[in-house]
């Protein structure tokens, strides 16, 4: 449809073979006299953008503005015919079952797939574990594929710098502490100036943002290679060993750690610890309890990084049972009375049904473990072309979520949240 503007005469000239403002994709312009009774002017004819769309016609062959009036007085086209597509030849010919229910209708796409998940998983889930040494230079782990012992002035914040890019926010740190630090009671774990509070304070003062984990342990510091101190007979002594860990603890909280972790199983070390930080003024210091950490063949390629095999024996007179599920139930509660902010079960994947336990039979944040073992067979089929992963590695992530943990310990951390970020991984 054209339409019309009235000009005055002294400014026909400037229409006269010339295009509207230059743009030639309104149409060309041009001048017609028009007489009024009291001045002449001239009308333009412009041929515009619904010239162009009333030239379209619908698959119909009627035009655009024919399908609008037969719109408008409710006159419609008759719906196609129903085509459905053809099923494989060889296909049973049979009556459709008489189901009321079928899930698979809000799984049919990948919208309702997507609007209909249940659980969900972010960076902000992870924490990733990092070895710290006293070196410069960064010491890969063989068994564990792009695991290293990283030098605690360089390589450590290089590492936090490209996870926090990624979103991880949240690390826990474990040392490697040189065999001539190491003795039978553990007293290094306690240097204010030793390995770990340098590096907490380091952390603190480049990365003021981040949370901060320990590890609350003799282990790394144990001559004896165990979680506690060990009597002559081979019994490790536990309220001995919990004095020492009140000391470790209240170390990591005054260079500034956010959450302290006792890892070693030793009954009643919770309540101890928690008095021991509220005596000092951490009173804003959480604890983050190894509620139910079993002496599981997982932790292999664990205590390779640390070299914290034990000398002797084995730490089943602390660690729980990989057969027992409801023993996890008593240490829950303990920790639970005693002041644990965080309950965590190690390991993860294996564990899911006592990740579920926890979750159903405590209202306090559960964590997960993802640890050394679950990584690096992850890591090795992979390598194999075995399986994919990528893949593997976020659903198992997602399983560990599904059981109920709000957190979860991996070495996956910067490699998962790279996914979760659209990011390619490396």
């Amino acid at each position: 449809m054209a339409s019309t503007v009235s000009f005055s005469p002294a400014n026909v000239g400037m229409l006269q073979g010339r295009s509207c403002h230059g743009h030639a994709a309104f149409g060309s312009c041009s001048a017609v006299p028009r007489t009024g009774p009291r001045t002449r002017s001239m009308v333009v004819r412009v041929s515009s953008e619904q010239e162009a769309a009333a030239a379209v016609r619908a698959p119909s062959g009627r035009s655009i503005e024919e399908c609008e009036a037969d719109a408008v007085a409710g006159r419609f086209p008759a719906p196609p015919p129903l085509v459905r597509p053809k099923a494989p030849e060889g296909t049973p010919r049979i009556r459709p079952l008489d189901l009321t229910k079928r899930p698979r209708r809000n799984r049919k796409s990948p919208a309702l797939r997507s609007a209909f998940q249940e659980t969900t998983i972010s960076p902000a889930n992870l924490v990733l574990p990092l070895f710290i040494h006293e070196g410069e230079e960064d010491a890969p782990i063989g068994a564990m594929p792009g695991c290293y012992r990283l030098g605690w002035r360089h390589g450590l914040l290089d590492e936090v710098y490209k996870a926090r890019d990624v979103g991880v926010n949240s690390f826990v740190l474990f040392p490697k502490v040189p065999d001539a630090l190491k003795s039978q009671s553990g007293d290094e774990a306690y240097n204010d100036n030793g390995l770990v509070p340098r590096t907490i304070r380091l952390l603190k003062d480049k990365f003021p943002d981040i949370v901060v984990y320990t590890d609350v342990a003799l282990d790394p510091y144990s001559s004896d290679g165990h979680d506690g101190i060990v009597r002559e007979d081979g019994v490790i002594m536990n309220d001995e060993t919990v004095h020492q860990l009140c000391k470790q603890a209240v170390s990591q909280a005054r260079a500034g750690a956010d959450v302290v972790s006792p890892s070693d199983m030793m009954d009643g070390r919770i309540g101890a610890i928690r008095a021991a930080l509220d005596a000092e003024g951490f009173h804003d210091v959480s604890i983050m309890s190894y509620t139910a950490k079993y002496a599981s063949s997982f932790y292999g390629p664990f205590r390779e990084a640390l070299d914290s095999n034990p000398r002797f024996g084995d730490k089943k007179t602390y660690q729980m049972n990989p057969a027992n599920y409801r023993e996890a139930l008593i240490e829950t509660a303990a920790d639970e009375a005693e002041g644990a902010d965080i309950l965590l079960v190690k390991p993860g994947l294996p564990y899911l049904d006592v990740i579920r336990l926890l979750r159903d039979n405590s209202a306090l944040p559960i964590a997960a473990y993802q640890v050394s073992g679950e990584y690096s067979m992850i890591k090795a089929g992979g390598a194999l072309n075995m399986i994919d992963e990528e893949k593997v590695m976020m659903e198992s992530l997602m399983c560990l979520r599904r059981a109920g943990a709000d957190i979860i310990l991996t070495y996956f951390a910067r490699q998962a949240a790279t996914v979760l970020c659209g990011m390619r991984s490396n």
